[in-house]
């Protein structure tokens, strides 16, 4: 069989990038998801400059044309998907404490972060199933875990992002649903917590690199036959919902 296909998400910067290129460094051949294809094919210049095989495809997750378009073209190219990183999300402007909140803020968050992924993943799952053993990763955050947020103890009990922590539970309950409905397939879902880093999401100043933060989401692309499915987890093991 080729290398191995992998479509990452919102992957032209920042983790998805890093995704990306830790995976073109395994021998996968890396399609760059981008809503602005000429920022994917810049992305693209830099990984093939380091010996990676890798390739822009035009998508927004949100616009249905643009997803059902990336996967016609996946298809005619490749035939098949090895591993599917569900890596685009947003923070809308505004996102703030559940008393506060525009609801506005709230369906900008959701239509990306929630209903993009379904979306996608809808639409590249013919070409996962064609694939020997595929491995879906869907980004999440501690944020979105219950336990967490939960504990007055705990950092993320004081994240006021109503509408990002929200979405991103609402990832969480898909993964778990999507691993359910796809077991026995031979296809694994999983979501990672890459943890706060220094991207325009994390915060430039934070001193965790986007490359650190990708690692999880690689080792869970690349789980063996036997591996786990319908779990979340960061680089320290699995986490609590």
């Amino acid at each position: 069989m080729n290398n191995k296909i992998a479509l990452v998400t919102g992957a032209n910067k920042g983790i998805g990038f890093q995704i990306a290129q830790q995976l073109g460094d395994r021998g996968y051949t890396v399609l760059i998801g981008s809503r602005d294809l000429a920022r994917g094919e810049a992305a693209v210049k830099e990984l093939v400059a380091g010996g990676i095989e890798a390739a822009a495809i035009q998508l927004d997750v949100t616009e249905e044309s643009s997803v059902r378009a990336a996967a016609a073209q996946i298809g005619e190219r490749h035939g098949r998907l090895d591993v599917l990183v569900n890596n685009a999300a947003i923070i809308a402007d505004g996102d703030t404490a559940v008393s506060e909140i525009d609801a506005d803020v709230l369906r900008r968050g959701y239509e990306t972060n929630v209903i993009g992924l379904i979306s996608v993943t809808q639409a590249m799952l013919p070409l996962l199933r064609k694939a020997e053993r595929a491995r879906i990763v869907n980004l999440s955050t501690e944020l979105s875990s219950l336990t967490a947020v939960g504990n007055p103890a705990h950092r993320a009990s004081t994240v006021k992002m109503a509408g990002y922590n929200s979405s991103k539970i609402a990832v969480n309950m898909i993964t778990v649903m999507l691993a359910n409905e796809l077991r026995g397939t031979g296809i694994l879902v999983n979501a990672a917590d890459p943890g706060r880093c220094a991207t325009e999401m994390g915060g430039l100043d934070t001193p965790r690199t986007p490359a650190e933060g990708a690692a999880v989401a690689v080792r869970l692309a690349t789980l063996g036959e036997n591996g786990h499915t319908g779990e979340l987890h960061s680089e320290a093991g699995r986490l609590p919902w």
